[in-house]
């Protein structure tokens, strides 16, 4: 029978470990509320953008733009892997490193040069430790990414397409879908002639038909509009990596809290088990002193 002190030692350490889960699914509820609201109040601004730029693409018109020109030979390519900074959110990293190591490899055989960017800490130690140095990476990105701390990166990408530094550009991330459902993806950002499937033209409201009018004239809408759809959408995948690592967070901690409560059930069972075997012995032990006095 084990020591009825060490289980009691081990008892109050699953409950001191069982606090600690529980304030931290807590707070993970909090950012998540918060992370949430700023995701849910960007998608529809960015599915209309996003949707306009893919009707103007594939509307028939005249219209030129780098942005939307897609390379005939795809030499140079960027691939944008978007991680934590911390664990303790079960499988979110894990996903993103896997599905990052596969598209490395892939686009590796394809293209002439690879630039990979990644964002967060685990993301950066999980590729250096798979033999892969990202070439740019960023640790400033939490629960609630800012968006003039996205565009300066957009803008460079946007820079390196237009003079031909890079010919497409792809990136990982975990998508929000539902509380319930998030998805580590792949998603090619660069050309924008790709943007916008159909679930983006069905929440849009249709999709590829609509006849537009220019004022003042066509050119000077697109500088301002094709570059803007292009930041609001990666902007988008910083906020979905946000809230899907808060979901993953929450449900990992309260996994690891409801655990802690059936260790200490079942350590308190083994305990009073301890306990009562121990009492028996020091009574017999007391019964068998006072039998040997009487003799």
């Amino acid at each position: 029978m084990a020591n009825a002190r060490a289980l009691d030692k081990r008892r109050k350490s699953i409950r001191n470990i069982r606090k600690i889960t529980r304030t931290m699914e807590l707070i993970a509820t909090a950012r998540f509320k918060k992370a949430m609201d700023r995701a849910t109040a960007a998608t529809a601004y960015t599915r209309r953008i996003t949707q306009v730029v893919a009707d103007l693409a594939g509307s028939g018109m005249e219209l030129r733009h780098p942005l939307l020109e897609p390379r005939e030979e795809v030499k140079n390519a960027a691939l944008i892997v978007l991680s934590a900074n911390r664990g303790l959110c079960g499988g979110y990293n894990g996903s993103i490193l896997r599905l990052a190591a596969a598209t490395h490899a892939k686009l590796t055989e394809q293209v002439e040069s690879l630039r990979m960017i990644v964002s967060g800490k685990r993301g950066i130690v999980g590729l250096k430790f798979r033999g892969l140095t990202a070439d740019e990476s960023y640790t400033k990105f939490d629960d609630q990414p800012k968006f003039e701390d996205v565009e300066p990166i957009a803008t460079s990408l946007l820079e390196a397409y237009a003079s031909g530094a890079i010919d497409r550009l792809d990136v990982i991330y975990t998508q929000f879908e539902s509380i319930s459902r998030q998805n580590a993806v792949i998603e090619t950002l660069l050309p924008l002639s790709q943007l916008g499937d159909d679930e983006d033209k069905k929440q849009a409201g249709g999709g590829g038909s609509s006849d537009y009018e220019f004022l003042p004239s066509a050119e000077s809408i697109l500088e301002e509009v094709v570059p803007a759809s292009f930041k609001v959408k990666l902007f988008k995948c910083f906020l979905d990596a946000a809230v899907s690592e808060q979901i993953a967070r929450m449900v990992a901690m309260k996994a690891a809290t409801e655990n802690a409560s059936d260790m200490i059930k079942t350590l308190s069972m083994t305990y009073n088990r301890a306990r009562q075997s121990q009492i028996t012995g020091e009574i017999m032990e007391i019964i068998g002193g006072v039998e040997a006095l009487n003799k």
